[in-house]
């Protein structure tokens, strides 16, 4: 069973997974897509509910270990897999191949009128921010948390929660005037918006990788080397443009992983 958060980013990498083991293991693999936020899918898989699904390394530590949160990829990653082996009985792979950094999107109009280009400089400015969140971002501690201890932002009112797709919409219509974002994002679009840069390391590097269970590897010994041969292979761009095409062309989750299996010549 191969499971994902509800952002379109994890559904697309858990069709991705559950599409390369179906052509791998040669059987139809379950999947429970678009289950929720951080602690209900990682908690769906403590519980054997799931076997499978991607997950971020700085989510990892900050919000389901609740480790000190280390700006350094590879230490970050390092901590995680050992901690998830040794306490959790859960395998983290090697990375998908791709990091993530987590901004804070503005419109393009403010960062020219303001001059912003990080969040240091949103923080001088002096100006009121509208913000805009998910209902992730605002509970985990490497979210809003982070955010707030790192910088002196002046808010205008408490954060909007919603999904990430009405944040987007939500910054056009000028409802909130701040959202937070990462640089695969399928609506970021740099004409429109503008992703200030985290110069402060608030948030942890966002490194994919696939957590499986180690009773479901002990099970079904050709799952781990299947999923072994997705490591290393997406990039970020590549990423963004698969995000973009689910989000701004309307391809489904399933024909872009089809089409992701194909070029990287896994299917």
């Amino acid at each position: 069973m191969v499971g994902s958060k509800s952002s379109t980013e994890q559904i697309i990498l858990g069709e991705i997974i559950a599409q390369h083991v179906e052509n791998r293991l040669h059987e139809p693999v379950a999947r429970r897509l678009n289950l929720g936020v951080t602690s209900l899918v990682h908690e769906s898989l403590a519980a054997g509910e799931i076997d499978v699904y991607p997950e971020y390394s700085g989510v990892a530590q900050a919000a389901i270990l609740r480790l000190n949160v280390f700006p350094e990829t590879q230490v970050v990653f390092d901590r995680v897999r050992e901690v998830y082996k040794s306490n959790l009985q859960l395998d983290w792979l090697n990375p998908l191949g791709f990091i993530t950094p987590g901004v804070m999107v503005i419109r393009k109009d403010d960062a020219q009128k303001y001059n912003l280009d990080t969040l240091s400089d949103a923080e001088k400015s002096g100006v009121g921010w509208a913000l805009g969140t998910t209902y992730d971002f605002q509970q985990r501690a490497d979210g809003m948390a982070a955010l707030s201890r790192t910088y002196r932002l002046v808010s205008l009112t408490s954060p909007v929660v919603m999904d990430l797709a009405h944040l987007y919409q939500a910054l056009d219509r000028k409802q909130v005037t701040m959202i937070p974002g990462n640089v695969t994002d399928g609506f970021l679009d740099p004409k429109k918006y503008k992703a200030l840069r985290d110069d402060r390391s608030a948030f942890p590097p966002y490194q994919p990788s696939i957590v499986v269970r180690s009773q479901t590897e002990t099970r079904l010994p050709a799952l781990r080397p299947a999923l072994d041969e997705l490591s290393g292979k997406i990039t970020q761009d590549e990423m963004r443009e698969m995000n973009r095409a689910v989000d701004i062309s309307k391809r489904t989750p399933a024909q872009v992983a089809t089409e992701f299996l194909r070029r990287a010549g896994l299917k």
